[in-house]
Formats: structure tokens, sequence, C-alpha cells
């Protein structure tokens, strides 16, 4: 069997920058340890997969995402690949796309200058004393930190943008972690407020752009700043631009997409 596969670079207008997702439709759901190796041979920070809910009222696809290592809840820049994909190779007609995933249902909006619009939940936060873990990978690390309960996240707030590109954490330490990855920000001075995310359990030691991670930074930093319209800049060495939006118990988060490479996939 032949199954389409593609290659997307999300939240940056250029290719080699921004992060590259794979990209693959499929007719009907394959196992899912085959659609978790597909993954580990694609080698990126997600694989996504969306199936056609034809007949649906609440969705229009349903849609998967795997890190080589794992199958993840939530995940933005294969997301807005997807909606690229559906938008620009499968002749989509519409302005927006409505997908059934883990993490409840989610829009992507395509405005008229080609950006893509994310529609994700606000999830909430809960302060604790920072993980011993977490404090020993970084260094200068605060006291507390932010657990985030539905998307198996810490986020650790720095005092500057210098700070969150400084950082060198120790991966076999944030490795300890499993499936946790790690959330580094601190208020910016190129954008509203920056971040680095780091999951080395998830077979992902810095994820480039991490569009997910904003349905936690966005509310945090809205409270913070007195603004619902912000943006940000994600610190990763091909690094990411994304517009996000406040929106009550939603998350607006808009980012451009550029277009690598496409191909098939053949399974015996």
């Amino acid at each position: 069997m032949s199954y389409p596969i593609y290659q997307v670079d999300a939240f940056t207008s250029e290719i080699f920058k921004g992060n590259p997702a794979a990209v693959m439709p499929l007719e009907a759901w394959l196992p899912d340890e085959t659609l978790q190796a597909l993954a580990a041979e694609n080698n990126l920070s997600e694989t996504a997969f969306f199936v056609r809910k034809n007949g649906a009222n609440d969705a229009d696809f349903h849609i998967r995402w795997f890190t080589p290592g794992v199958e993840v809840p939530l995940c933005g820049h294969a997301t807005l690949a997807s909606a690229w994909v559906i938008f620009n190779k499968l002749g989509w007609p519409e302005t927006k796309i409505r997908f059934h995933s883990k993490s409840g249902p989610l829009g992507v909006h395509r405005s008229a200058d080609g950006w893509l619009t994310l529609d994700f939940p606000n999830l909430q936060i809960e302060e604790q004393k920072i993980p011993t873990t977490i404090s020993e990978a970084f260094e200068s690390a605060p006291e507390t930190a932010f657990y985030v309960p539905n998307d198996t996240n810490y986020m650790v707030v720095l005092e500057n943008e210098a700070a969150v590109k400084a950082a060198q954490p120790d991966m076999r330490k944030l490795k300890q972690l499993g499936n946790q990855g790690v959330i580094i920000t601190a208020p910016g001075e190129t954008a509203d407020f920056v971040s680095r995310y780091f999951a080395p359990g998830s077979g992902i030691d810095e994820d480039p752009v991490t569009g997910s991670i904003h349905s936690v930074l966005v509310p945090y930093w809205a409270e913070k700043l007195g603004k619902t319209r912000l943006e940000a800049r994600q610190l990763s060495a091909r690094g990411g631009v994304l517009r996000c939006e406040l929106k009550g118990d939603r998350v607006a988060i808009a980012g451009q997409a550029a277009f690598y490479m496409e191909g098939a996939v053949h399974l015996e």
C-alpha cells in the first residue's frame, strides 16, 4: 500500500526555518504501532495523521500526533502543517477546518493573507515547588514552576530574554521526566514574550517551534502584561514567530507555513 506524505515548515514563511512536521492523510486509521513506527522513521518532532470524518456535525477531520517516541495529546505546529496540506494540496474549499482530537475540538482558519490561525484551548496551570530534576537541569532555576496537568508539561519563568536564549539544560536530567516536557519563558525584547521547549523523554531534545505550549503561555503573559493580543517568538536555532490572542477559554495562535516536500510511503 502507498500513502501520501508531506513535510511542511510551520510558523515560518521560509523553508529551513520554523518547525518541520510530517503530515500523512489517511483513508482509515492504521494500527497504533504502525503510526508510531512511521513517526519514528520520519524522525521529526511530530508526525500528524488525519482521517476525514464524513457526515460529522462537529468535525471535518480526526487528527492525531506522534513524536518519534510517543503519541501526544496536543500539537500546534503539526496541526498548522496539516491544515496547510488540506487547504493547498487536498483542495479544501472552506476558510475553516474543524478537527477532532484527544484535546477536544480544534479549529484552523485561513485568512486572506495566508496566515493560519489555530483555535486551541486555554490550558490551566498550577504553581508548585520546582521539581528537583528540573532545578538540577537548569542553572539559576527559580524556586517555583507551573505544572500543566492537561498537557504533561512544566513551565519555568526566567528573568529575561537573554536568560532564555542562553539556557543550556542538562538533557540527561530532563529525560528523567519521561513524557513530560519543560517550557522556559520570559518577557521579550524582540516580542511580547519568548520561549523555548524541551522534551527529551518524548524523543525531542529541543522543539524548534511549539504551537501547543502557547495554550499555556498566552493566558499567563496576557495577565502579566495586561493585554490580550501578543506576539511571541520561540528562540530555538530555527526560530519561529506566532501572533496570539486570548479569547476567554480559547487561545488563537496564528502562523505561516512553508511547503518543503511531498512523496509516498510504501508499506507492505
